[in-house]
């Protein structure tokens, strides 16, 4: 069944017939459209996809790029995504790398191979180079949620977020704030220990390099972390972990050491993924707004970065106080 045949049918130019069976553009109401659409239907027409991208030379697809989907902040950017690229007829299709540079490399390769018309990436490392590799390409891309300020990126505010989650623990008297620091080759980890390091010396309090312990973004991070901080001769009253899941981690492992929270150590987390409202003491975090970022990552690679728009959009992040911070027991 093609166009042809449905023109035929219905007595309407086979021009008209493409245009009213568009899924691209809003559809039309007029009664001559409603009456090729019941046509196509009952006649059994199916849109030959492939024949009309070729035509357009576009597939609609944007490949996304993350480390894990079992990683809830990154399911949760590709479930964003998706619905940003829906509201624009188009079609994401997502890889894993595990956050490893050859993995994406070859993720790269294969969305390419499939025709995408651009690429989201949410790994990229500092100073990793891949990026500009893709420029040279003329590949249309952006980065989402980690940036290297140089190329198109749509993240939100990491330093203000650090800012606003060591600020919340120093406003409630707390002068010993230990830091689960992430990844030091992600640029939203960095941005929010530079936001705490901000808070910090602006209230003239100081940091102890051990009271600042590196991590994964993993649950497994922020346990070992955390009884790492607390087996320290000075522990901290209070903990930033700079995301959800090494914050949990470290929930766990204060628990296991016989500690509570917050009576004996105060815990702030990152992003405001869905279960940590839920937790037996909900957690307080900075939730960053991922429609926004999402729609934004997804406008530079389909319209680019424009004449008057940043390189680098940033979110801004809201502090989300819950049970798990209070004042130290002892000030």
């Amino acid at each position: 069944m093609t166009l042809l045949d449905i023109a035929r049918a219905t007595g309407v130019s086979k021009s008209s017939v493409s245009r009213f069976l568009d899924e691209r553009g809003t559809q039309s109401n007029h009664p001559t459209a409603i009456r090729v659409r019941r046509a196509a239907t009952e006649l059994g027409y199916v849109r030959d996809v492939s024949a009309a991208n070729l035509r357009r030379g576009s597939t609609g697809m944007i490949g996304v790029i993350v480390p894990r989907l079992t990683d809830t902040v990154m399911a949760m950017l590709y479930e964003a995504l998706s619905l940003a690229a829906n509201r624009r007829q188009r079609f994401t299709i997502v890889a894993t790398t595990n956050d490893e540079p050859e993995a994406n490399r070859r993720a790269v390769d294969m969305l390419l191979a499939r025709g995408v018309d651009g690429l989201v990436l949410a790994t990229a490392r500092v100073d990793d180079g891949f990026a500009q590799t893709l420029t040279k390409q003329g590949v249309r891309f952006s980065l989402a949620l980690r940036t290297d300020d140089i190329h198109p990126s749509s993240v939100g505010d990491d330093r203000l977020g650090g800012f606003l989650a060591t600020r919340h623990l120093i406003d409630l008297g707390h002068r010993t704030v230990g830091l689960i620091a992430g990844p030091g080759d992600a640029s939203n980890a960095i941005g929010r220990v530079e936001g705490y390091r901000q808070a910090m010396g602006e209230a003239g309090l100081e940091v102890r390099p051990e009271w600042v312990v590196p991590s994964s973004f993993g649950l497994e991070g922020g346990h070992e972390a955390a009884r790492q901080l607390m087996m320290l001769q000075e522990r901290p009253t209070a903990i930033f972990a700079v995301n959800d899941n090494t914050a949990i981690g470290a929930l766990s492992a204060l628990t296991q050491m016989g500690l509570s929270v917050p009576s004996d150590v105060s815990v702030v987390g990152y992003n405001d993924i869905p279960i940590v409202s839920h937790l037996p003491t909900p957690l307080t975090t900075v939730r960053i707004p991922f429609d926004q970022i999402a729609t934004r990552a997804l406008e530079l690679v389909t319209d680019g970065v424009g004449d008057q728009g940043d390189v680098v959009f940033r979110a801004a992040p809201t502090l989300i106080p819950r049970r798990s911070t209070a004042p130290p027991a002892h000030r």
